[in-house]
């Protein structure tokens, strides 16, 4: 098995070609994703004496950029912004900079949060700048593997049992590290949670500030903690905001800024005309399972002996690596969840662009039993020839079917396909 505790090489990141595709056709290319994931190394590979790097973490280079945007630009023939959320004001300086040269390739910039959600910058730079996801490392960047799981199933591929198998303690020591390149080179679990802590601190300080003008910081700290304690669950700002003593629409602000800073993710209900007792609620992940077990004080010891509680880590893990795999494929996919009211669902829908399903129920134990399938099989039921496939990822080592389309299979699947 490959030895995913500490990288002690230079990873190679899957979305460097699709850098290199864009600069070649597009006038703006951002680099979107969490602090601390690699944007900087990875833009930093492009550049050179014609494509200089500017931080914005650099006071000198973002008061600048503050005061005079315009002329922070002007005469720039390419050039790598880093951090550019800190300054908004240069993305319409650089929207009228482009507009007079368009040659593609001119700025490279990265962005520790989601810019493409800022209604005046996302409108500012309409069909001229492309956004490349970066999250922390994917398993399949981190063992080498192919990392082709949702390609080869909407190309219609049965599910493979590959040769980097990982179950039981070592799949638990997996999910707990998580994907940042800093926690994955300490050796201790104390050290790992240290500079998480120490991450986490920053970014409520100092990132949020940048993005947004807010009235009570000190409490999202503790937001963050009440949201990993739900993590896995239905969204309810009603029962987020009462824990702080803050108001429903206060706490969905909230929680709103902290998913465009790449902390956490909600998934969308899906939804269908068939079907009338669906749950319309979205559902909440974290990016990140070592951030999030770290928030939680989840330690290996006791989530061995607590598989319901690993169940909601373990579901955080796989949406997160469903979403690594999705930001370097060729299809477009977009990513819900099934509910009906009775209870029955299915973890994660991921659909392409023809409408076509592949469903997913994520299960903790060793053992997968036949009503798992129940959701996945009431929406095959309700999609008929779309539905591809339906898996249960689960903690084994082979392929088990359980009907037409229907397979559990090693959560590694992530990875070795």
């Amino acid at each position: 098995m490959t030895d995913a505790t500490r990288p002690t090489s230079f990873i190679e990141r899957k979305a460097r070609p699709i850098v290199e595709t864009a600069l070649a056709d597009t006038r703006v290319v951002l680099i979107s994703g969490p602090r601390q994931a690699g944007k900087t190394t990875l833009a930093r590979q492009f550049s050179g004496p014609g494509r200089p790097y500017i931080t914005l973490d650099d006071a000198g280079a973002l008061n600048a950029a503050k005061t005079d945007p315009v002329g922070f630009v002007r005469g720039v023939d390419r050039v790598i912004i880093d951090e550019v959320q800190r300054a908004p004001e240069l993305m319409l300086a650089i929207k009228e900079s482009v507009d007079r040269n368009d040659a593609p390739g001119r700025f490279l910039l990265t962005g520790s949060a989601n810019l493409a959600t800022v209604p005046t910058i996302a409108d500012s730079l309409t069909g001229r700048m492309a956004v490349i996801p970066l999250l922390p490392f994917a398993q399949a960047e981190i063992r080498s593997t192919p990392g082709l799981l949702l390609d080869r199933l909407f190309a219609g591929e049965e599910p493979a049992i590959g040769k980097d198998t990982v179950v039981d303690h070592d799949l638990l020591a997996t999910v707990l590290r998580g994907g940042y390149p800093e926690v994955l080179r300490r050796p201790t679990a104390a050290r790992r949670i240290a500079w998480l802590e120490d991450y986490v601190a920053l970014i409520l300080d100092r990132d949020v500030r940048d993005i947004a003008n807010i009235d009570q910081l000190d409490r999202l700290p503790r937001l963050l903690d009440v949201l990993a304690e739900h993590a896995g669950q239905l969204v309810n700002h009603s029962s987020f905001g009462a824990a702080l003593g803050l108001s429903s629409v206060t706490a969905q602000k909230y929680v709103a800024i902290l998913e465009r800073l790449f902390l956490v993710r909600t998934l969308a209900p899906w939804s269908n005309n068939r079907l009338s007792r669906l749950v319309k609620t979205p559902k909440l992940h974290f990016i990140d399972t070592g951030l999030l077990a770290a928030l939680r004080e989840d330690e290996t010891d006791a989530l061995r002996d607590n598989r319901a509680r690993f169940g909601a880590l373990l579901e955080s893990f796989v949406v997160s690596e469903l979403l690594k795999l999705a930001s370097w494929s060729d299809r477009r996919l977009s990513f819900s969840h099934y509910r009906t009211k009775d209870g029955d669902e299915v973890d994660v829908v991921v659909e392409d662009r023809r409408g076509r399903i592949v469903g997913i129920e994520v299960k903790a134990s060793a053992t997968v039993k036949t009503e798992d399938f129940r959701g996945l099989r009431q929406l095959q039921a309700a999609v008929g020839d779309r539905f591809v496939r339906g898996l249960v990822l689960h903690d084994h080592d082979r392929v088990t079917p359980f009907g037409e389309k229907l397979q559990a299979a090693p959560l590694s699947l992530l990875w070795t396909m």
